[in-house]
């Protein structure tokens, strides 16, 4: 089977525009050409075959363009987002051993630099080069923290001779995504290259990406996989993506009409401040529909008030291990069975199948149990993790989600719930556990629980915490600590203090009872709000 590459998504055409950014527009052959002439400069670096090149960026050109240039090396991209602080980015660039970090110093305000000197230079060892991205009117930054050998502007790796590389000839690393797990410690989820670019293909098959005039606008990070798996599957369409470095609602409604987009995907919350933006009956003629995540249990009527205002949401499935747009719900579908997430694989050849998780029996349409799913997205490995990749594979191949749902005799299936704890914040997954180890580094405190609450803001983490004997819970600085510590959509809303955490006594051993603590969350939080 002939294996597909990055390149070829954008090498097979030529002066049709690909990415509007700003008031820039380049075109599918500028974006094939800067990719050749980035992969000639990371080449000069040493950046080979298996190597791993850690892009801590917001959604920029160059961040495809750097892309495309390391599949062309056979070299494997790390995604770090943007609002990751000390702990984070420390823990996925040591452990990924990524050997060059791409960051923009002057975005947003951001302290990157800073940032990345207050992390042990132990877990900083195998990074030789920072490549710094800038844009016109940045300042250049005032002092370079004692990483790596040397430093480059990414402009500078641009101006090499062009590369004529393709990528490789196998499914080999191509891309590797960070999930929330179930310990402090996320796992790294590797893709490979004819996976990630067969998945570009689908996507703009069964999503329309591949129609005429197609213009798909990006308001989700590359960093993660709802954005990347969009951006891509644009590009493999033939069609025009705007993109914007970060989601603005009254920005992201003026580029809508401005470039008579097509298409986007977003969160529950982004779909929901979109609208507001945007008064009266049909706010965006343009827009064929708007992939959804729900990912926020207060915006439950969302679907409803968007279809009375004449947009379309559909629902749909995705995961780091087999990439976001793994299925999407039928626009004809009424708007109560539309919304639901999951919907048909956009792979003709993907299977999906719910297990009983007790009895291992494989559940007849429509009865709930564990999703397992195969196709052409599937993750090759938990990168660095035999062990936990062996784990998630059925013994013929498919994977083991962890989440509850069942499947339906038109070939797709409903998603209901993840069957462990998982929190889904600011758009994220992310483990409880990274959140209370935080919270453990705060003198005094002995124990903590996290979980989740809808708010009309979004969802947030609201934390329980047992305090040591004789010590007393200063609520404002341990949220001060995390705010320092992790990103910001992770610091608790509320950090409430109890002498015990209610529990209950099973065969496997005393559980905590997080039902019983969303309860008390959801108390905390309407007390806080008066």
């Amino acid at each position: 089977m002939t294996q597909r590459t990055l390149s070829e998504l954008i090498d097979r055409r030529g002066a049709e525009p690909a990415v509007i950014y700003g008031e820039r527009v380049l075109s599918y052959g500028d974006l094939a050409a800067r990719s050749r002439r980035l992969a000639r400069g990371l080449a000069d670096l040493g950046i080979g075959a298996g190597d791993r090149v850690a892009f801590w960026l917001p959604n920029t050109p160059d961040y495809l363009a750097l892309l495309v240039a390391c599949a062309r090396l056979g070299a494997i991209t790390v995604a770090v987002n943007t609002r990751f602080r000390e702990a984070e980015v420390g823990d996925i660039v040591g452990r990924s051993g990524a050997r060059a970090l791409v960051l923009w110093p002057s975005f947003l305000g951001i302290p990157f630099l800073d940032i990345l000197a207050s992390i042990d230079r132990v877990q900083l060892a195998g990074v030789e080069t920072l490549i710094l991205y800038g844009e016109p009117g940045d300042p250049a930054p005032r002092v370079l923290p004692d990483v790596g050998r040397r430093s480059v502007a990414v402009a500078a790796l641009a101006e090499r001779p062009a590369m004529r590389a393709t990528g490789p000839a196998d499914n080999s690393g191509c891309a590797i995504f960070t999930t929330s797990g179930t310990t402090r410690a996320p796992k790294f989820v590797l893709h490979g290259q004819h996976g990630v670019a067969t998945h570009a293909v689908d996507v703009a098959r069964a999503c329309g990406y591949d129609r005429p005039g197609t213009a798909g606008l990006l308001a989700v990070p590359l960093c993660g996989v709802f954005g990347f798996s969009q951006a891509l599957a644009t590009l493999a369409g033939g069609g025009v993506m705007i993109m914007t470095p970060t989601f603005e609602a009254e920005v992201a409604a003026r580029l809508i009409h401005r470039h008579q987009v097509t298409h986007t995907n977003g969160g529950d919350d982004m779909v929901g401040r979109l609208l507001d933006a945007m008064p009266g009956e049909r706010p965006f003629p343009s827009l064929d529909g708007i992939g959804y995540a729900a990912f926020n249990s207060a915006l439950a009527d969302l679907p409803v008030r968007a279809e009375r205002r004449g947009l379309r949401l559909f629902g749909l499935y995705g995961m780091s291990e087999v990439l976001a747009l793994f299925a999407r719900q039928p626009l004809a579908l009424p708007v109560e069975l539309r919304s639901r997430a999951g919907g048909i694989p956009v792979a003709r050849v993907a299977r999906v199948r719910a297990r009983d998780p007790e009895s291992g029996k494989v559940l007849e349409h429509g009865e709930a149990g564990e999703l397992e799913v195969r196709g052409p997205s599937l993750m090759l490995s938990y990168f660095g993790d035999p062990a936990a990749t062996k784990a998630a594979f059925t013994e013929d191949g498919f994977l083991r989600t962890g989440d509850l749902g069942y499947t339906e005799d038109d070939g797709g299936f409903v998603f209901l719930a993840r069957i462990g704890d998982v929190l889904r914040l600011g758009g994220f997954l992310v483990a409880p556990a990274e959140i209370e180890s935080t919270l453990l580094e705060v003198p005094g405190i002995a124990d903590a629980q996290t979980v989740a609450v809808a708010t009309p803001a979004g969802t947030r983490p609201v934390a329980f915490v047992i305090v040591r004997p004789g010590a007393t819970l200063d609520e404002a600085a341990a949220i001060a600590h995390c705010r320092a510590r992790i990103a910001k959509y992770k610091v608790p809303a509320r950090i409430v203090c109890l002498d015990a955490f209610p529990v209950t006594q099973s065969a496997n051993g005393t559980k905590i009872q997080r039902a019983k603590l969303r309860a008390m969350a959801e108390e905390a939080m309407r007390r806080q709000a008066g």
